[in-house]
């Protein structure tokens, strides 16, 4: 992720000062956050999903639950390595298959679809073009139908290149995604966006 945000040693040193940088297995605010990431995906089960900058696997481990195939990815050696022991914990009926790779968003693309594509805590580490491009190359690997969810704290923070808000503006305005849901507060923003017409859950089981 060098000339296209923050370079990937930013990543090497915060792993070798803490093994979690960000409190995910600690705060009460990062479990209540997977909570709602869980609860707004639009359907009980996906086929193939992809986890871009998923760091110690935390949510990538309630991720695999509802997966019957997860892509997880990270810049960083150690986070992969932490992730791929925590998924390693779970017991065998808790989890699909899990894959791990090295690899940073703004990168080319894995040549496969998905239906189901998470952004959680990443795109900030991208400038605006390259988050442009980034979210463009998500759309073309989303199956038709298929949902993208993108979650990001929204306080400033000096060395990303963008807040969450200028995220998630991004995103909105992305052509080929179109809002299902949301939830937003001081502290961070959530959206859903399905590649096509968005069908609620209600209506997708027929709840009138």
């Amino acid at each position: 992720m060098s000339e296209t945000g923050l370079a990937t040693d930013y990543f090497d040193n915060m792993y070798a000062r803490d093994p979690d940088p960000w409190g995910f297995t600690t705060r009460w605010y990062e479990r209540r956050k997977r909570a709602l990431t869980m609860a707004a995906l639009p359907k009980d089960r996906y086929h193939n999903a992809f986890e871009p900058g998923c760091s110690i696997g935390t949510l990538s481990a309630e991720l695999t639950d509802r997966c019957d195939r997860l892509v997880c990815t990270d810049i960083a050696a150690q986070a992969l390595d932490s992730a791929g022991r925590r998924i390693d914990r779970l017991p065998e009926s808790e989890r699909g298959a899990v894959e791990f790779r090295r690899w940073a968003l703004g990168e080319p693309w894995p040549d496969e679809h998905f239906d189901l594509i998470v952004l959680s805590e990443v795109c900030y580490y991208l400038d605006s073009v390259s988050l442009r491009t980034a979210l463009t190359h998500a759309v073309g690997h989303l199956e038709p139908g298929g949902a993208l969810l993108c979650v990001h704290w929204r306080r400033k923070v000096p060395e990303y290149p963008l807040s969450g808000d200028h995220v998630h503006a991004i995103a909105r305005t992305t052509r080929g995604l179109s809002a299902l849901a949301g939830y937003h507060d001081e502290d961070l923003l959530l959206d859903v966006f399905i590649a096509g017409n968005p069908v609620s859950v209600a209506a997708t089981e027929h709840i009138e």
